[in-house]
This record gives C-alpha cells, structure tokens and sequence, in this order.
C-alpha cells in the first residue's frame, strides 16, 4: 500500500510539473506576442507577393467512358456471315491496349511530338494566327520574377561558353522522334508535365486533364488530346481488319475484272457462231461458258466476303462516349492565393514561437559565455 501511495504521489508531482511548464511557455510565448504578430504580418505581405508573381494557369478535363476490348463480330453479324458462308472470325480476342496503358500513351514521345504542329489560339488572340503547341511552350511561357533572378548566372555561363562553339550553319532538320534536340526534348518534356491522364480501374472512364497558362489553349488541346488517343487506339484495333479489308479488295478488283474479261470472250464468241452449226464451235462455246460461270462464282464469293470484311472493320470500331467535353476554364485553378498565404503565415508562426522558446535563450547564453 506504501508503494502504491508512492507512485501516486510521483506521478500527481509530474503532471503538477508538465502543467506548470505548460503555463510557463504559455506565459513565455504571451509575453513575446508582439514578436509573433510581427513574423506573421511580414509573412503574410511576402505571401501575397508571391502569390501574385506567380503566374495563373488553368486546368480543363474531359472524361470519356472507351470500349475496354474487342470483342470480333457480334451475333447479328455473324448470323448473317454465316448465311452467306462465309467465317469471318467468330472468336473472341483480348484488346492488347488496356485503359490502364492511356497514360503511357499520351506521355510516350511520338504521341507529344505529334501535338507540337497543333494550331491554337490564346483566348485574347495577341499571340498570333499561326500559334503551335511548340512555339507557345518555347516563348510565350511567362515565370515568376525570382525565376529570372536564378537562372540569370547560368544565362550569362552559357552565353559565354557559346562564344567558343562553332556555329551552325544550314536549314534545320525536319522534326525526327528518334533524334530529337535538347530544345524538342525540353518541351516534350514540359508538354507532358502539363498533360494528365487517369483511368478508374472499377468503371473503366478515363480523365484527361491539361493545364495551361491561356484558358482557351487548355480547352483546345485538351480536346485534341482526346481524340487523337481515340484515334490511336482505333487505329491499332482495326489494323489487322483493315488489312484484311485492304487484301479483300485487291482480290476483288482482280475477279471482277477476270469475270468481264470472260464475259467478253463469250458473247464475242457468240456474236461470231450465231449461225454456225460445228461441234468444234458449241464446245469452244461450252468453254468459255463454263470459264465465265467459274470466273463469276469466285467474283460472287470475293464480293460477300468484301462486304463481311468492310462489316467487320465497322463492328470492332471501338466507341467512346463523352461524359463530360471540354470547356474553355473560367477560374484559374493555379496559384492557390490563399492556400500559400495560410502556409506563409503558418510558418512564419512556428518559426516565431520555435525562437521564443528555443533559439533565443540559446543565444543569449551563447553571447553570454565570451564575457564570462
């Protein structure tokens, strides 16, 4: 009973303590108040500049709900194939580009370097007429004002070592993914910072966002995004089909003009023996009959099997349905003022009582240890 009186007792003394201590940087930081309001409304005038440097962007999304796979020709199709007796493939196949890959598409450098000869338009139209993707990116990008101050040192170090390269004459090359220069690199590169795209894997929709610092650039290109990924995948979808629909054709044409080239030969050879009676005449006649109905009966099926192919190539066109098109932003979703104005302020806040409670008699003591 002794012992248990005695823990009672200690730990009763040491919340006695932390509360007092409590109380002590309590009173400590009350005391110092005025230091505190002063890093707080310094902060909050840098946090306003800064927010204001910044310069305004805006984000448009889209959302579109793609076929997940192709699922070859469907039953009516088929039906249809097989009254004609025709296979044109009935089994089902895996699409080999999932929704999940629609973000390594969009960032894969054939797919951005393809967005640089875009034409657009800045919602104020002080741009230009023949604005690109690239030459937006490349000079009408505007920074920040201490950007400029960085990168002034390494502006000038640059400067001066291209006064000892040699300069490069002649017409620059055309625009090759496989060999791209450090200006192409840096702004498929920035390009595909500004580009976003996400798949929710339960309902397969796909987002795609663009931020931009011109809202009507970032409407335009967000819809071009979408429909050339649309494009690429129904592309690669229908490749083999169209293929096959090209190889149908050729065959086609070759049996059509086969079947009139002998229907020729027959009713010349008809025209020319009308009267005449000779065996060795009706069985040339008789040839060239049966080569007609030959050359007719492969036409005949070349051209059933054209239209199921032509079928097929429409059926597993895949088909996006649009939940939510783009629209030019009418808010600025970049910078967040007052966000970074709280966090200036929030700090400035911590940094005051961590110097009050800390750093100060720290360095009081410090200074007070040369005298002694």
């Amino acid at each position: 009973m002794k012992n248990e009186e005695k823990m009672q007792d200690t730990s009763s003394k040491q919340s006695q303590e932390q509360e007092i201590d409590l109380i002590e940087l309590a009173q400590k930081i009350w005391d110092e108040r005025k230091l505190v309001f002063k890093w707080c409304g310094i902060a909050a005038l840098i946090g306003i500049v800064v927010a204001f440097s910044i310069p305004k962007e805006y984000t448009t999304t889209v959302t579109i709900t793609p076929e997940t796979g192709s699922k070859g020709v469907s039953g009516g199709m088929g039906a249809l194939a097989a009254m004609a007796g025709v296979n044109i493939g009935m089994q089902n196949s895996e699409d080999a580009i999932y929704p999940e890959l629609y973000p390594d598409i969009v960032s894969s450098t054939p797919f951005l370097t393809d967005l640089f000869d875009v034409n657009i338009t800045d919602i104020k139209g002080k741009l230009g007429p023949n604005l690109t993707v690239y030459t937006y990116l490349d000079e009408h990008q505007r920074a920040p004002w201490w950007s400029a101050v960085i990168s002034a040192p390494f502006k000038v170090l640059g400067w001066f070592t291209s006064l000892f390269k040699d300069e490069e004459v002649g017409e620059k090359a055309a625009l090759d993914p496989f060999m791209l220069t450090r200006d192409e690199a840096n702004i498929a590169k920035a390009l595909s910072s500004r580009i976003s795209v996400s798949v929710d894997k339960k309902t397969g929709v796909a987002t795609i966002s663009v931020l931009m610092q011109d809202p009507l650039i970032s409407a335009t290109l967000t819809d071009t995004v979408m429909y050339r990924l649309q494009n690429y995948i129904t592309d690669y979808r229908t490749n083999k089909a169209r293929h096959d629909l090209a190889f149908t054709q050729k065959l086609h044409d070759e049996a059509k003009e086969k079947y009139y080239i002998a229907q020729q030969k027959y009713a010349k050879a008809m025209d020319a023996n009308l009267n005449i009676a000779k065996q060795s005449y009706r069985t040339e006649l008789d040839r060239l009959q049966n080569e007609m109905s030959l050359t007719y009966g492969i036409y005949n099926q070349v051209a059933q099997q054209l239209q199921m192919a032509k079928a097929k190539v429409q059926d597993i066109t895949p088909v996006y349905t649009v939940l939510q098109p783009a629209t030019v932003p009418l808010q600025a979703t970049k910078p967040r003022k007052p966000m970074i104005l709280i966090g200036f302020v929030f700090l400035a806040g911590v940094a005051s009582v961590g110097w009050i409670l800390f750093i100060k008699d720290f360095v009081k003591n410090w200074k007070k240890k040369p005298e002694q």
